[in-house]
This record gives C-alpha cells, structure tokens and sequence, in this order.
C-alpha cells in the first residue's frame, strides 16, 4: 500500500484558507477529472468548511437475511461500529448510490460525532430530522431527508474500502474538504501540494479581484499574463 503524506494541522489550514472551487481545478490540471461532488448540500449553512481523511462506509440496498443476522448478533452492526471507530479529525463518508427514502442517522448521532470531534459528515443519501441537524455546528452534506431507518433501504456491509460518493471515488483516506461550494476528494498522496498551491492561488486571486475592482481590464488581469504576474510578485514584497 502506497505511503502517504500525513495530513497535518499545517496542511488542514492552508487547505481550509483555499476554496473548493479553486482545488477542484488544481486537481483538474493534474488529471484528476472527478473530485466535485454534485448533489450532496450542507444542512447548515453557518457549519461548512472543513477538511479531513475519510473514513468509509459502504452500504449496499437491503437484504432481509443480513437484516436478521444483524439482529441475532451473528453479524456485526457495522453503522454502529462506525461511529465507534471513527477518530477526531477524520470525516465520515457514507456511499448511499443516492438513496434518499431512508436516514442513515439522525440529530443524536450527530451530535456524538461532533462531541468526539469529527470534522465533517458527507453522504450520499438521507439523513432523519434535518430540521435539528440544521442546528448542530457540525459539517454535515447530504442529499435528503427521510424519517425511516437505514435498513429500511440499505445495509452497511463493510467500512474503511474504496467507496463512490455521487459519483466520486473515495479511498479511506483520501482527504474531503467542503465549503459553501460543495465537497471535493482529494487524492490522499497530493493533498500537500494541493494544499500549498491552493492557498498561493488565493492570494493570487485575492490580488487580482482587488485589481478588477479598480477597474483593470479583464484581459491580461484573469489569467493574469506576466505583467500582472510581476505586479503581484511586487505586491507579494510589499506585504513582507
């Protein structure tokens, strides 16, 4: 299994001063064409950054016999066994295939994650209650509401595999990072680099937008050609 970068305080937060938009076209430019995932939304709209590895959960549709053998103890509960391994900072990532009639949790869960300190929850599926969870200061996406259990329609069959989430391959591991945009998977090996560069393209844009609004042209501010380009870099010096 390949080594990866340990995801750090100091590369969570050049992460966290970037934008999702602005990873999903780094990673774009390196190949990696499928990061953005389309559907899952924030229940609270003041709790929506953050950046974590992913702990996976894969749920396949119900079949009433695993259903039993759960019940009879003769098969491990793995939804719960998933709240109970997840560890502070990483973020729960729960693969539905877009099942919405039915909650893989509720506003209790949710707060015990955020009581043992996870730093997000992305699913694509349903949550129950999402009127109470809307008020819980914790990262939470998903793509709906249903009030039934989670065996109603799946059945969590293993945890911490390669798992696809609206669309979008996730390895335990990799690093999930939200904001008001959305959600973005990052490949576990790149996340420093993209980290680094994320944040150096911030202050770029950061410049350029404060340019725009002076009323530079757009042509040769974004994308900035090199005269701009030796403006910013004088720009740089001059907040040393």
């Amino acid at each position: 299994m390949a080594q990866h970068t340990p995801f750090t305080a100091p590369v969570r937060d050049r992460l966290l001063q970037a934008a999702v938009p602005t990873v999903v076209s780094l990673l774009w430019r390196k190949g990696f064409r499928n990061t953005f995932m389309f559907g899952p939304k924030p229940l609270n709209p003041s709790a929506v950054k953050f950046a974590g590895p992913a702990f996976t959960v894969r749920t396949i549709p119900v079949r009433e016999d695993l259903v039993e053998q759960q019940g009879a103890g003769s098969r491990p509960n793995l939804q719960a066994q998933s709240v109970a391994e997840i560890s502070t900072g990483q973020v729960l990532a729960v693969a539905m295939d877009g099942e919405t009639r039915t909650a893989f949790m509720g506003d209790i869960m949710t707060t015990h994650l955020l009581v043992k300190g996870v730093s997000g929850i992305v699913l694509d599926g349903g949550v129950s209650d999402a009127a109470a969870i809307a008020s819980i200061p914790i990262p939470l996406f998903c793509t709906g509401n249903a009030a039934t259990p989670v065996t109603s329609h799946r059945f969590v069959i293993d945890l911490n595999v390669p798992v696809g989430i609206a669309g979008v391959p996730v390895m335990p591991g990799d690093i999930l990072m939200g904001d008001g945009n959305g959600v973005v998977a990052i490949p576990a090996h790149l996340v420093e680099e993209i980290a680094t560069a994320a944040a150096e393209r911030e202050i770029l844009e950061e410049f350029v937008v404060g340019k725009v609004r002076q009323g530079a042209p757009l042509s040769g501010t974004y994308p900035p050609n090199e005269a701009t380009l030796a403006e910013y870099r004088d720009w740089l010096k001059a907040r040393e």
